[in-house]
């Protein structure tokens, strides 16, 4: 008889769960998306996250996993969605995410992610 409850329970969770069942972006986004989590490692910059610097290589898989939990959740359609919803601030604290290129300015990490997404699309 538990088995039976149990049996039924699974079910009705499934069925209610299915609505939210993960959707991968459209694979323009998947694209852009890993061109860009690319970018950021191959970069060779550091990324300021809730006031420490690390290396590229951390910053991606960072946002990498940021982005990951995201489509899980269903709230990545566009490209722009993960610029603004992973690359731009911490989700913690929401301080900004900032990038420094060869000992260059200090920026946003929202405008140097933006400004490669605009170069990769004109390309």
């Amino acid at each position: 008889m538990n088995i039976r409850l149990l049996i039924v329970f699974v079910l009705m969770l499934e069925l209610l769960l299915a609505p939210f069942a993960q959707a991968q972006p459209p694979e323009n986004v998947q694209i852009e998306v890993n061109f860009l989590l690319g970018f950021i490692e191959g970069s060779r910059c550091e990324f300021n996250r809730n006031g420490t610097w690390q290396d590229s290589k951390v910053a991606q898989m960072h946002l990498r996993d940021k982005y990951n939990y995201l489509v899980t959740i269903n709230l990545i359609q566009t490209t722009e969605d993960f610029i603004e919803k992973a690359g731009t601030e911490s989700s913690l604290s929401g301080q900004p995410y900032k990038v420094r290129c060869d000992g260059g300015a200090t920026v946003t990490s929202k405008q140097w992610l933006y400004d490669e997404l605009a170069r990769f699309r004109n390309f």
